[in-house]
């Protein structure tokens, strides 16, 4: 046998072994990190959709949270992780689009992570306690233009969609609210319902029990279009506040040149799973919305979102180093 045919059946056999190896992943279990604390509502999403995920692969999934540093602690160590296909995690809008411009320097890149599919949004709404003088989003402006910088905002945090919501309105309607961070959606809900604080941006995960309990009004939908867990009440752009759509949304990613038979597998199996009816409804029944993207379109929304969002924090002059 020639050297060269030799070659070219060492090369067909090379490249068999890589291909079975690549349609039998996963041979062993895959950890899905997620970057926040258990129980919040990344995490039950991130569970509901790995357990379905498992039963579509044949494999375990095994989820593991590690919360920290604005998301940049699980981010870091995703994209530190071996590209074989066996470390994944969540993703967010803080990951992805926030974090580039509201720190001088990362220890992740987004742009070198492999983006596999998009999983789920929160829909962000402006909303006040019930017994609130402001009745509409016009009061709310009323009384801004009125005296400057006397309204207060609670967010999650500093540099939390909550947070990046407000400065976005303040930049489209042209009013200053002082903003009052908190640590976490919950004490931040917590003060608008007892009065701390003039109004906020909550998403609907956190506040839906509220909402529905009649305790939190909501004045307006950061979304495009009237939402389902509230038809009454209007969007932004219905309420006079116009180019303002936002949303804390979030995708699976993996770290760098993840195999491209790896990518396609899993993004496919993941919209199925979140267009299945058992995952669709019980995202939806948290008040949030499934986001079955492939990998092309998450990674080409993230990338616009960036981009957007960029332009918010420059004009808004935050940094958080």
């Amino acid at each position: 046998m020639s050297k060269l045919l030799k070659s070219i059946v060492a090369a067909s056999l090379l490249g068999v072994a890589g291909l079975s190896q690549a349609a039998a992943w996963p041979e062993r279990a895959v950890q899905w990190v997620i970057p926040y604390p258990a129980g919040g509502g990344s995490d039950v999403i991130g569970r509901v959709v790995a357990s379905s995920l498992e039963k579509r692969l044949g494999q375990t999934i095994v989820v593991e949270n590690k919360p920290g540093a604005a998301t940049i602690v699980g981010a870091t160590y995703i994209q530190g992780a071996k590209a074989d296909g066996y470390v994944v995690g969540t993703a967010d809008s803080g990951t992805l689009a926030f974090n580039p411009s509201l720190y001088s320097s990362l220890q992740y890149d987004p742009a070198k992570f492999t983006y596999i599919g998009g999983l789920a949004r929160f829909p962000l709404m402006l909303a006040v306690k019930e017994d609130s003088p402001f009745k509409s989003v016009g009061d709310v402006l009323e009384a801004a233009r009125k005296e400057p910088g006397q309204l207060t905002s609670a967010s999650a945090g500093a540099g939390s969609p909550h947070h990046m919501a407000l400065e976005m309105f303040k930049q489209r309607a042209k009013v200053q609210i002082q903003h009052v961070p908190y640590k976490g959606a919950a004490p931040a809900l917590q003060d608008i319902l007892g009065g701390q604080v003039s109004l906020g941006f909550v998403d609907s995960a956190s506040a839906l029990a509220n909402i529905k309990a009649g305790k939190l009004r909501v004045l307006a939908v950061a979304t495009p279009e009237r939402i389902a867990l509230l038809p009454q009440v209007p969007t932004m752009a219905e309420a006079g506040v116009q180019n303002f759509t936002a949303y804390a949304w979030q995708g699976l990613v993996g770290p760098a040149d993840l195999p491209g038979e790896v990518v396609d597998k899993l993004s496919t199996e993941l919209q199925a799973s979140l267009k299945s009816e058992e995952v669709d409804s019980k995202i939806r029944s948290m008040g949030v919305e499934p986001l079955p993207m492939p990998a092309a379109e998450f990674k080409s929304y993230s990338d616009a979102q960036r981009a957007e969002w960029a332009e918010v924090i420059k004009n808004a002059g935050i940094k958080l180093d």
